[in-house]
């Protein structure tokens, strides 16, 4: 197997473009416990579990009491990052997967167990490479 066949780039089945990952921005309005760090790693790693995820490794930082959280848990397929403003009640949500891990399950979750009001996301697929491009390059 050459490094083209292993590089964990998916093809969609409806236009052929294949891309490197899946990525989902979010962002978390009306929801509570923002500056709990506790609670927010434990959700995130969970949902990284729940989409089929490698964790490697995770580090989440308080900025003190009342104040946000901000933090990564890296995967072998990406990563899953957020960054709160208890304030505010808002979070942001940043979860890139590549390979058979599937992000919106992560963010399915999230949303299940942080409970916002209302979530406001977009979908991009990363590296993407259109069909004519994966012909000519065949």
């Amino acid at each position: 197997m050459n490094h083209i066949q292993s590089d964990y780039f998916s093809r969609c089945p409806i236009t052929g473009d294949q891309y490197a990952g899946r990525h989902i921005l979010a962002d978390f309005w009306g929801v509570d416990n923002m500056g709990n760090i506790a609670l927010i790693k434990n959700a995130i790693e969970e949902s990284a579990r729940k989409a089929k995820a490698e964790i490697l490794f995770s580090h989440y930082h308080p900025f003190g009491e009342g104040m946000g959280v901000s933090g990564v848990t890296v995967l072998s397929e990406s990563h899953i990052s957020i960054h709160t403003w208890p304030e505010r009640s808002f979070a942001s949500l940043d979860i890139f997967m590549c390979g058979a891990c599937d992000p919106q399950v992560a963010l399915d979750y999230l949303a299940d167990t942080l409970k916002p009001k209302s979530v406001v996301q977009s979908f991009h697929r990363r590296g993407l490479i259109k069909e004519e491009l994966c012909i000519l390059r065949a």
